[in-house]
């Protein structure tokens, strides 16, 4: 036997508060003297209370607006979608490098004039990108973002 696997355990007894002078802990056990933090329930206090004082969260200014934590959708313009023919959809888009990668939200609003025919699938489009997609002889297609295919790879 090593002196490293030797379990010890300990064998005393958790500190009793507030038992007398003589017991280390007592008088005012350890909470100092007087005051809000030495009486009883003074943890149920919510946190930044500053003993009745303006708390810290209300005394510092706030920031304009706020973070979004919804992904915006990268915009395509239909005077882009005249290189393109036949279904167009997020990897027809990302082939073209009109979008950074298929698994992205994708929007397209009206620019320009479209004369290309073609039928397009994306998340969103605006009114008037569908009339004019309509009016070129294609037709459009609300479908969900495409999930990425997870492999796991054998080790």
């Amino acid at each position: 036997m090593k002196y490293n696997d030797l379990e010890v355990n300990r064998n005393t007894r958790p500190t009793r508060f507030g038992r007398g002078i003589a017991a280390g802990k007592g008088k005012t056990a350890g909470r100092g003297t007087k005051g809000q933090k030495a009486r009883t329930g003074h943890r149920k206090m919510p946190a930044g209370f500053m003993g009745g004082q303006r708390a810290i969260m209300q005394a510092i200014p706030k920031l304009k607006g706020f973070k979004s934590l919804h992904n915006k959708a990268t915009v395509v313009y239909t005077d882009r979608l005249n290189e393109l023919s036949g279904k167009v959809d997020n990897f027809t888009l990302a082939d073209k490098g009109l979008i950074s990668s298929p698994y992205v939200k994708v929007k397209v609003i009206s620019r320009g004039e479209l004369t290309a025919n073609l039928s397009l699938e994306t998340q969103f489009a605006s009114k008037t990108a569908v009339e004019a997609i309509k009016k070129a002889g294609g037709s459009f297609k609300k479908v969900a973002v495409p999930q990425r295919i997870v492999t796991k790879t054998e080790e």
